[in-house]
């Protein structure tokens, strides 16, 4: 008996703790939270969205056209709890500062040269890239210029090779680029510029678009319409010329630096359609190559399926660096 009444207020505890552990295992980790901050590059407000620890493994996100970080709204606290994950705005994008245009010169040049030095203001000394539509000639001068900084890339419908421009798509605006003073060329492209082809960037080659917000385009569309937007998105329409001519410069980095790349594409994208992805298996070694069944804006649709391939393909080859 005095075995028990000794034992017994340990068994106790012990139980008490056991429940309580178990308790705990079962809660929800907590909700990562996303913050929304503003830093001075220059004159310019930049507006950027971050999640994470600040010493974690960093990820920097680079939208595309015609929306801003906000396309990275359910990535951010997706990858938050591991990574310390950043997504800017561009000048004219978002919430950034949108100059005039007699102020700031609208090309991809500028546009990488401002987030090259967000990157420093930041402190952001390595990191991986993330990159999509505008994002990867914004992201691609950036890792030419810091090649010891890129821990790896991200290619969601991203292009780096001519095959990629080889569709209907283009055609007017590569029209444009042949004449860039005939304002029947630039005119033309207006349409693009419409809510309703936001819109169907948000939707076409989607398998069921019941389940794309339609927030997304009209956040874009609201931002889109301010008065003068529209004559800046021309010309960097004009300035995405720039691009193809620096391909072979981003294939050599490819080669020469081999940064660990994950391509996750929509492959059901009208203008960056999969032909532009196969490309990157000539240059690249370490390569891990993903076909979506999804459109242009492939985080709508496959959000959870690519931040879990960023999870296994990061765990791999930029946590143990």
């Amino acid at each position: 008996m005095i075995r028990l009444a000794v034992f017994a207020p340990i068994a106790a505890v012990a139980l008490t703790v056991g429940l309580a552990g178990s308790a705990v295992a079962q809660q929800p980790a907590p909700a990562v939270k996303v913050a929304h901050k503003t830093v001075k590059i220059g004159d310019l407000d930049i507006f950027y969205r971050e999640a994470g620890p600040k010493d974690a493994p960093a990820i920097l996100l680079l939208h595309g056209f015609p929306t801003s970080s906000q396309m990275f709204r359910n990535l951010l606290p997706a990858l938050g709890d591991k990574y310390r994950v950043i997504a800017p705005d561009y000048p004219g994008y978002g919430h950034s500062s949108m100059p005039s245009r007699d102020k700031f010169k609208y090309t991809f040049d500028n546009l990488a040269d401002v987030i090259d030095q967000f990157t420093e203001k930041v402190e952001l000394k390595k990191f991986a890239l993330y990159v999509q539509d505008y994002g990867a000639p914004v992201g691609y001068r950036i890792a030419v210029k810091h090649p010891d900084r890129i821990t790896a890339i991200v290619v969601q419908n991203g292009n780096a090779y001519e095959e990629g421009l080889d569709n209907e798509f283009w055609k007017p605006i590569k029209a444009y680029w042949r004449e860039p003073t005939n304002k029947d060329k630039r005119n033309a492209l207006r349409d693009a510029l419409t809510y309703e082809t936001t819109k169907w960037q948000y939707t076409h080659g989607v398998k069921n678009p019941e389940l794309v917000s339609p927030d997304g385009a009209a956040h874009d569309q609201f931002l889109l319409d301010r008065k003068g937007n529209d004559e800046i998105q021309l010309d960097l329409f004009l300035s995405y010329g720039s691009n193809p001519p620096l391909y072979p410069k981003w294939q050599e980095y490819f080669r020469k630096h081999q940064p660990p790349v994950l391509i996750a594409w929509g492959k059901n994208d009208q203008i960056f359609p999969a032909a532009g992805a196969e490309p990157y298996k000539r240059d690249l070694k370490t390569l891990e190559f993903h076909l979506l069944d999804a459109g242009h804006f492939a985080l709508e649709t496959n959000g959870s399926e690519i931040a879990e391939l960023m999870r296994n393909f990061l765990g791999k080859h930029v946590n143990k660096k």
